[in-house]
Formats: structure tokens, C-alpha cells, sequence
């Protein structure tokens, strides 16, 4: 079937499962899609706008299934995620909320200060201290709640963190720019690599948003109805409260100055010891602050390169090179990493 012909298909069972709740449609919109195979709709009815997210059936996970699990326990924690108001798990359909168009990253986009741009930054860290001190396993509301999280039982410990690099190495060194690594540097990269993933491997852990930046995070309202809500959450699991410190503060697609990363690092950490999750050690914070984001950039970078590899989809490619100028301002501050970014720098310029 044809491109069009699919979304045809899809906007008619959309209509049906709509209308099953006597619910009038008065239009369908497809949305422009994110970096996941998942497919977004824009349905009216009855004047009510609300968006259907269009997944795998799920029939046999039904309410268990990734998103739906996190989205209540997240919600039940009083962390702002989007409303859900019905599904269809054998037709993989999700209709929520309608959190409208302006992500961080658009709403960035109008700032004319430093200053305002620090507002925002100090709002999506709220409503991440609210993640990271409120809805660890301990917070479930019940046994049946913390059984249905598989991310409560996984962890970025150091085989997850190597995976991420290794698939970087395939997809954009090897597959992308086709490089041929020689083994002593590739040797080089691994050591270095293995020993940053065995130092985050160490730290205590959080349950992680896993993709916490600029573009999944929705504005909506203003003044006091002005909410910050997360979406993309459906991959969270426990790892270093870092990861998503550094998803955000170090960011593809937004590039913020080192000052003001400096003290929106001090802002999560005051914000943290006010919600009595205090953090002790300062420097070994901002050490895995810094390798945490080398770490996650890599990975960020690997998963650009697939898009294009996997799906003939060049649209992230443009990102690498900022991605690259945070791994390279990140290890210059660490000699032991010096070779480390000798290597990879040859590697990805020459």
C-alpha cells in the first residue's frame, strides 16, 4: 500500500475508534513526526482537540504496556505528563491530551536574555527534581504498579552505557563516514569509554526520563496555568541523576554558554537539597555531570547517523557537529581523556 494509502487506513480506524465513545469527528491532521517509529494525529471532536498516538497493538500488555504504565505512575508522583483519555491496544491507538505546538526548544527560540533564557532552563529542572526525588520503585502506589515498570529493573550500568557507544561506532563511524579505525586506537576508545561508563556505573541512580531535552518537554498556558509537561517518556529506567542533568543542559539541538550551564547545575543541586535529596560531593557531581555528557552525546550522535542508515532519514545529521563540540569541550577538561579525544577528533575530521 502507498504512503498516502497507509495514512488513509490509519485516519479511517482513527474515525472509528473515535467515534465509539459518541464522539462527533470533525477533522484529522497528521502531525510531523519525532525521531520514533511511533505516528501522531491532531483529531477534532465534539470541539474538543486531542492527540491520538498511533504505536504497535498491545493487546497483551493492554494498560501494562511501556507508556501507559509510566504515565500513571509518573502522574500519580505529580509529575506533569499528558492527560490520557482512551486507547485501543489492539490497534496500537492512544488518545491524549492536546498539549498544543510550543516545545522548550520553540519557546527558547523567542528569548531576547540570558536571563529569560534561565527561567526556562530552571522550570524543566523543576519539573525534573519532581521526577528524580518522587518517582522512584518506592513510590509506586503498589506492588502490581512497580511490577508493571520493567525500567524500575533495568539500569545504564556499564554493559548498557557500552552498547550505546559501540552502536555509535557502528552507525556513524563505521556505517556513516566509513571510517577504517586501526586497533590500537580503537583500543583506545574502548579503555577510555569503559573507563567513563564504569565511573557513571558507580554513582546512585534515579529513575531517568532517558530523553529529557529541549523537544519533549511542552509548553502550555501562561502565567500561573503555565504548564511544563513531559512527554517520550516511555523508555525510563534508573541511572545517574547526571543523565538527565546532561540531556538537557548539553543538548543537540539548543547550545547553551558554559556559565549558564554552570549555574544551572548549581540550580538542579539547590533545587535538590530543598526537596531533601541533598548531594554531598560537588566535584565528583560535576565530574559525572561532564562525562555523563560525553557519554549521552556519543550516543545522541550514533543515534542520528541510524535514522539516516536505518530509515533513509537525513534530517539529524545536522546536529553532529555541535554534539561533537560538547564531547570535545567535556574531555579537554580531564587529561587522563586526552588521547581519548585525539582519537576520536582524528577520526570524525580528517
Amino acid at each position: 500500500m502507498s504512503v498516502n494509502g497507509d495514512q488513509k487506513s490509519m485516519e479511517v480506524e482513527l474515525q472509528n475508534f473515535v467515534q465509539q465513545k459518541q464522539r462527533i469527528v470533525q477533522s484529522i491532521e497528521k502531525l510531523p513526526g519525532d525521531a520514533s517509529t511511533r505516528s501522531y494525529y491532531r483529531v477534532k471532536a465534539n470541539d474538543q482537540l486531542m492527540v491520538a498516538m498511533s504505536m504497535e497493538p498491545f493487546s497483551e500488555l493492554g494498560l501494562n504496556v511501556p507508556f501507559l504504565a509510566i504515565q500513571k505512575h509518573l502522574h500519580s508522583c505529580g509529575v506533569d505528563v499528558p492527560q490520557v483519555i482512551d486507547l485501543e491496544p489492539s490497534k496500537g491507538l492512544i488518545l491524549l491530551e492536546d498539549l498544543g505546538d510550543i516545545t522548550l526548544l520553540r519557546r527558547l527560540h523567542e528569548v531576547e536574555s540570558v536571563e529569560a533564557e534561565r527561567v526556562y532552563f530552571e522550570k524543566a529542572i523543576d519539573a525534573l527534581v519532581k521526577m528524580h526525588v518522587y518517582s522512584g520503585p518506592s513510590f509506586a502506589k503498589s506492588e502490581e504498579e512497580r511490577n508493571a515498570i520493567e525500567g524500575f529493573r533495568l539500569k545504564f550500568d556499564v554493559k548498557k552505557l557500552m552498547w550505546e557507544v559501540n552502536f555509535t561506532m557502528e552507525h556513524f563511524f563505521f556505517k556513516h563516514l566509513q571510517r577504517k579505525i586501526n586497533d590500537a586506537d580503537l583500543k583506545i576508545i574502548q579503555d577510555g569509554f569503559t573507563q567513563i561508563c564504569t565511573e557513571l556505573d558507580a554513582s546512585p541512580t534515579v529513575f531517568t526520563h532517558r530523553d529529557y531535552h529541549s523537544r519533549n518537554l511542552m509548553i502550555t498556558g501562561h502565567g500561573k496555568d503555565e504548564r511544563f509537561v513531559m512527554i517520550d517518556f516511555q523508555d525510563a529506567r534508573m541511572g545517574p541523576p547526571q543523565y538527565d542533568l546532561a540531556s538537557l543542559l548539553r543538548d543537540s539541538y539548543y547550545q547553551l554558554d558554559e556559565k549558564q550551564i554552570e549555574d544551572l547545575v548549581h540550580y538542579y543541586l539547590r533545587r535538590m537539597k530543598e526537596e531533601g535529596a541533598e548531594i554531598k560531593d560537588l566535584a565528583q557531581f560535576n565530574r559525572l555531570f561532564d562525562l555523563m555528557a560525553v557519554q549521552r552525546n556519543f550516543k545522541a550522535i550514533g543515534s542520528f547517523a541510524s535514522f539516516n542508515n536505518r530509515r533513509g532519514n537525513p534530517a539529524y545529521l545536522k546536529f553532529i557537529g555541535n554534539t561533537f563540540e560538547n564531547i570535545r569541550r567535556n574531555l579537554k577538561k580531564y587529561p587522563e581523556f586526552k588521547k581519548l579525544k585525539e582519537v576520536l577528533f582524528y577520526h570524525y575530521y580528517f
